[in-house]
């Protein structure tokens, strides 16, 4: 197997397109899949299929193909949600208030169990998710991140804020930062970040649209 820094990003972001139609297979109690048939679900080819999980080890059967239980087993334990994993939100406007009600982050292994802002109308405030907890000072944050074990954050604030609040995750011990502030976080090399521009998406939805006549 492959060290992580030589695996191609698209390969490592379609296993999560992979375990998704796994989970789908196993939900209709299939229990082996070919290459063809998981492609064809994501139109991959088979090529493909083989050829991404290739980089993580050896996964199927000959004459079976995969086992879905244990390729859905396999494929969380490459991306780390094998087990929970502790996430905090900074920004609790609008968009942080979503996210901290949000379902599916439990669903995929992942447990909001903090949130930090700025504003004294919020802080104080209880949360609605499943794992109570209240919002906190920003200045707070270094100890929830001790306290709790968190290494991941997500980022729910305006752009002008944005590069000053991910400094404070940082600096208090969050290794992976998921930004949804439309905005270039200068980070070091050591922190992993995901970032999510709507506006972005949505441009280039209406680009795709444009190119079929929509």
């Amino acid at each position: 197997m492959l060290k992580p820094e030589d695996i191609p990003t698209p390969a490592v972001r379609r296993l999560s397109l992979y375990l998704r139609q796994l989970e789908v297979f196993h939900a209709a109690d299939r229990r082996t899949v070919s290459s063809r048939q998981l492609g064809e679900a994501l139109s991959l080819s088979d090529a493909q299929v083989r050829k991404d999980f290739a980089y993580f080890g050896q996964f199927g059967h000959p004459g079976i193909g995969y086992r879905v239980p244990e390729l859905i087993q396999r494929v969380r334990r490459i991306l780390g949600t094998d087990k929970p994993s502790n996430v905090l939100i900074a920004g609790v406007g609008n968009l942080g208030r979503a996210l901290i009600s949000f379902s599916g982050f439990a669903k995929r292994g992942f447990e909001v169990v903090a949130a930090f802002d700025h504003d004294p109308r919020v802080i104080g405030m209880k949360s609605t998710g499943a794992i109570p907890f209240t919002v906190q000072p920003l200045s707070q944050l270094p100890i929830a991140v001790r306290e709790k074990s968190i290494r991941l954050g997500i980022l729910a604030v305006p752009a002008s804020a944005a590069q000053s609040v991910a400094d404070v995750m940082v600096a208090g011990g969050i290794r992976g930062i998921l930004n949804f502030a439309p905005v270039t976080l200068q980070t070091g090399s050591e922190i992993a970040v995901a970032s999510v521009d709507l506006g972005v998406r949505l441009e280039q939805l209406s680009f795709q649209l444009g190119m079929v006549g929509g």
